[in-house]
């Protein structure tokens, strides 16, 4: 007969997203015993794939993976290959195509330029006409000019968003890429928003369509539910199981399986029990909610989908498809398969997997995904990041433990630093 709690595991991990699960797989190499809970039905956070007509559907967003560290790229690829996609975003604005990042290609779209030359002089003369437009309005209010920044990149003084983004591309480019898309992102007006929330905005003089500047990139073949099942093989896990949630008997029989007995704990959590369980434990959830929100709840941006199969092979012809106006509620139209199939593969799959993507505030039971960087939620955050520090025995990690926008790489990079 099972005696209970004589396996007690070394890390509780609370998380199955990239953090957590790259953590188990080190505490694992290093011969530690983890036990990962999430309060999802499956594994694998945000980067978790469902198959749809025998395509692996990103279900909560695009996630592609870019680096520069090797060493990153060599550890994804050891547990699975990736392939070739390079990530090539198209912007559609009122049915006009343009690529992107801001490129020759873009420029040739928007005014027929076929030269550098031409280009930098077009848009030098935009921003050229938004400094003295912009200067003559600070002085109407009384406030200071906006001069170039000592650094030789970008200005000094710009008071919102809008500004900010006239001042480093000019006109055309914010009115058509920029600010409709950027406030449906953001649920305000662009001159409402800190001009800090664009610091710079990249602009190639080359025609070269490669999103990223990153060494490499690419998708894990096979779909995310490779990497994370590589990740977490011989890892004790359990699904809808919430570290804040009262424990049930469900909960405990879920524990009863791995040797450790919570019936003493019936009506309380597993935040109150998690030292039955482990030495210690790795919290990935929402920084704000570990602390019971004492201090106030941190603000978030969320996003939406509205996933259809369609009856095509090839519904737009790229992965990624921004819409740039008001016209569309959405923000962009994900097309699945072409992340993982290219060429012929597109054709033999007889249908599509498109998502349309909704930008929308934060509320209670919605999933939170991008940190709100003013003021009051970054000082906010800085409070529960000094409480965090002063917690024994608990790693806090990854973009909601932490209150901060991370890719998957240096999530990555992140935890292969960590003493395990």
């Amino acid at each position: 007969m099972k005696t209970m709690n004589k396996r007690k595991y070394d890390y509780l991990i609370v998380g199955s997203g990239l953090f957590g699960a790259t953590f188990a797989y080190r505490a694992r190499q290093a011969g530690k015993k983890c036990l990962v809970i999430d309060k999802r039905p499956q594994l694998g956070g945000n980067v978790y794939c469902e198959n749809i007509e025998g395509i692996n559907v990103h279900k909560y967003g695009a996630h592609i993976f870019h680096t520069s560290n090797k060493e990153v790229w060599d550890f994804v690829n050891s547990i699975v290959d990736f392939n070739r996609y390079t990530n090539c975003p198209v912007a559609n604005y009122k049915g006009k195509l343009y690529n992107l990042p801001f490129n020759m290609n873009t420029f040739y779209q928007m005014w027929g330029v076929t030269t550098p030359a031409e280009a930098q002089e077009k848009i030098g003369r935009q921003v050229k006409e938004a400094v003295d437009d912009i200067n003559k309005q600070h002085a109407a209010k009384g406030e200071s000019p906006v001069t170039p920044s000592p650094s030789g990149e970008g200005w000094v003084g710009a008071s919102n968003l809008e500004e900010q983004a006239l001042l480093l591309v000019g006109r055309d480019i914010y009115e058509k890429l920029i600010k409709d898309y950027t406030e449906k992102q953001w649920g305000r007006k662009c001159a409402d928003l800190p001009a800090f929330i664009i610091k710079r905005l990249p602009v190639r003089m080359v025609f070269d369509n490669n999103y990223f500047n990153d060494k490499y990139q690419g998708i894990p073949i096979g779909g995310y539910n490779k990497l994370i099942d590589g990740l977490l093989k011989g890892v004790d896990t359990l699904t809808e199981t919430d570290f804040f949630a009262p424990i049930t008997e469900k909960t405990i029989k879920g524990f009863a399986q791995f040797g450790i007995d919570l019936s003493n704990f019936s009506s309380k959590t597993i935040q109150d029990a998690w030292k039955e369980t482990a030495n210690d434990l790795v919290f990935t959830g929402q920084l704000d909610q570990y602390f019971a929100y004492r201090l106030g709840k941190l603000d978030w941006r969320t996003v939406s989908f509205k996933t259809r199969v369609e009856e095509t092979s090839n519904y737009q012809g790229n992965a990624v498809v921004n819409y740039t106006s008001h016209n569309e509620p959405y923000t962009r139209v994900i097309e699945h398969k072409h992340f993982e199939m290219f060429g012929a593969e597109v054709e033999r799959c007889p249908k599509t997997v498109i998502s349309r993507e909704y930008s929308t505030e934060w509320q209670e039971g919605m999933e939170p995904y991008y940190p709100v960087n003013d003021d009051r939620n970054n000082n906010l955050a800085q409070q529960y990041r000094d409480l965090a520090a002063q917690e024994e025995q608990v790693i806090f990690g990854g973009r909601l433990a932490e209150y901060k926008y991370y890719d998957m790489a240096p999530i990555i990079e992140k935890v292969l630093t960590l003493c395990v």
